[in-house]
């Protein structure tokens, strides 16, 4: 990506507030337990981009800003920041306070003094956004917005270190007004870290990613890489407790937890147990305490109208559900000889592909009806999608014959399968994991490339393994998900920005045009203006095609009759430090 453009200042100097560490109050004989699908990579907030991983992170780590646990609409609070940010000079301006008293966790980094959390310490952790040789995944929070930047890479190229000017006050000075950042200060790559932990434990390429220490309800208290993790609650956590809310639909809960300090539960345990069987079964036995309905099974949870079948209701077993802000698709990978290119007939290799595969079937058997066909790059429920245009390709296996032929593709070997316009054979390799769910959607990819007269083969990896070649552009395709955890649409539309190419944008597509679209939609409020632009590269990714359009997923989640304080939110995967474990009922069982 370019040069940087967001100054990271430290303004106003503040005198220190010596604030006693609040009392402990989590109960260190309840643990909650959960599991992960996949395995995690690690807990760098400024290294690392999978979703497993993040979920520890917001556990371990703090943002200036989140989301309020019970309010719906979703509504952006303070975490750490004392209030809002001060916004001026037409939006180029951020002025932020920290909250005095924050303490990191206790580490032997900080050689047996307690380490307050202090305005350098997010300085500094936007700083390594920008470090290239951390090759973050989520430099373009800052790159290309914040004023000064152009020096801070070059200062880190030479020493890879930074300073930060001082205590409680941060400063942003904005190149162009950008009506995203709010959402970006809530995610945890832009969570304060502390250099000293760095210093101690950083690897080869200046990465935590086995020694995460935050200013959060958690640490991380044991890791078994690919197996299991578990959390143990922070000492040092600020006084925090449970939210109030007005709302009526949250009455009991909010009664029921009031005034509870948090974190409540001593311990999270999660096992990363990847086939849908054993999941579900750990589950029923009463090993896993919350679980999300493996779509694969969901017929044997649900109902035909998506309720709870009895047995379930009879164990006293809730159902949370919603559809989630995430897409599913595939990506070509735009600079691969065989499917990459603007020339027509890669574009019309592209829409052929994605028209003969049965995504009906797809989510008909493989998802039971738990997704809905993606109508548009940006899902549902967010600022640009909308609910009346459609610009994915319908299964059409006719039409996709049809196009090859057309196009230069009517060439066939002797087992029937299309070549190359050269007359070259035409080979797919899809990048697959080696789980049940994958050997599933690789068998439909299979069958409809086969009556389309495409041979298609699999790589197949470790999740893990397969995000580092996917931003190196080692992948030809690759089916993914992303989900938007900052409730704006520019989540999706920066996936296909150019100068995100080798962090989010794996199909390394790169378009002036839509670079520019792009560009002017962050300068741009939420409102009919910007939802303009977002249409704009939304046909521009109907017309050239990087992406195969999926589906929006449709999460279910079980709750044990034990669990206290759960409430589905979507920007808020697994909010650990509101539960609590009912022992006596959980023992009850």
């Amino acid at each position: 990506m370019s040069a940087v453009r967001h100054a990271l200042l430290a303004a106003v100097t503040v005198t220190a507030l010596g604030v006693a560490t609040p009392a402990f109050a989590a109960d260190m004989s309840k643990t909650i337990r959960t599991a992960f699908i996949v395995a995690e990579t690690g807990f760098d907030p400024q290294a690392t981009s999978d979703l497993y991983s993040d979920s520890i992170q917001r556990a371990i780590f703090e943002t200036l800003y989140g989301f309020d646990y019970l309010s719906r609409p979703y509504k952006r609070v303070p975490r750490t920041a004392a209030a809002m940010p001060e916004i001026s000079d037409s939006g180029r301006t951020w002025t932020i306070k920290v909250n005095p008293g924050i303490y990191f966790a206790d580490d032997p980094a900080f050689k047996g003094k307690k380490r307050e959390l202090v305005a350098a310490d997010y300085v500094y952790a936007w700083k390594r956004l920008l470090d290239p040789k951390i090759r973050s995944p989520f430099s373009w929070y800052v790159q290309d917005k914040v004023v000064g930047a152009e020096p801070v890479i070059e200062a880190a190229k030479k020493s890879g270190r930074f300073e930060a000017l001082d205590r409680y006050t941060l400063k942003l000075k904005l190149k162009d007004p950008d009506y995203i950042m709010l959402g970006y200060m809530t995610q945890s790559p832009m969570a304060a870290v502390a250099r000293e932990v760095v210093e101690a434990y950083g690897d080869v390429n200046g990465w935590v990613q086995a020694n995460p220490v935050g200013t959060g309800p958690y640490l991380l208290k044991s890791w078994r890489r690919g197996q299991q993790i578990i959390l143990e609650a922070n000492p040092n956590y600020r006084d925090d407790t449970f939210p109030d809310s007005a709302d009526p639909a949250d009455r009991d809960l909010a009664a029921k937890m009031h005034g509870k300090k948090l974190p409540i539960v001593g311990h999270v345990e999660i096992n990363i147990i990847e086939e849908s069987n054993p999941r579900l079964l750990a589950f029923n036995s009463g090993a896993l305490d919350y679980v999300n309905v493996p779509s694969d099974l969901s017929d044997t949870v649900l109902d035909a109208s998506g309720q709870l079948r009895p047995e379930y209701v009879k164990r006293g077993v809730s159902l949370a559900r919603v559809t989630q802000p995430a897409l599913q698709y595939a990506y070509f990978n735009m600079e691969d000889p065989v499917v990459g290119g603007f020339s027509k007939d890669k574009i019309a290799l592209r829409r052929a592909i994605s028209m003969g595969f049965n995504r009906p079937e797809m989510i008909r058997v493989v998802y039971q009806g738990q997704a809905l066909p993606a109508t548009q790059p940006i899902p549902p429920n967010l600022p640009g999608h909308d609910p009346n245009w459609n610009v994915a390709l319908k299964y059409d296996p006719a039409a996709a014959n049809a196009l090859l032929d057309r196009f230069g593709y009517a060439g066939r070997d002797v087992d029937g399968y299309r070549q190359l316009p050269d007359g070259k054979p035409l080979k797919l390799v899809m990048a697959s994991t080696p789980s049940s769910r994958d050997r599933e959607f690789d068998e439909l990819w299979q069958k409809s490339m086969k009556a389309i007269g495409i041979r298609i083969e699999f790589l197949k990896q470790k999740f893990p393994d397969l995000i580092k070649m996917g931003k190196a552009g080692q992948l030809q395709m690759w089916r993914v998900g992303w989900i938007n955890l900052y409730a704006e649409g520019d989540a999706f539309a920066q996936l296909l920005y150019g100068p995100n190419i080798g962090q989010t944008n794996y199909a390394r597509f790169s378009l002036p045009e839509y670079d520019e679209l792009y560009r002017a939609s962050r300068r741009l409020p939420d409102g009919a203006e910007r939802n303009k632009l977002y249409r704009k590269m939304s046909e521009l990714v109907a017309a050239y095609n990087p992406w195969w359009l999926g589906f929006y997923t449709i999460e279910s989640t079980l709750v044990q009759p034990w669990v206290r304080g759960y409430k589905k939110h979507i920007y808020w995967e697994h909010p650990w430090k509101y539960l609590d474990i009912d022992i006596a009922r959980q023992a009850a069982r």
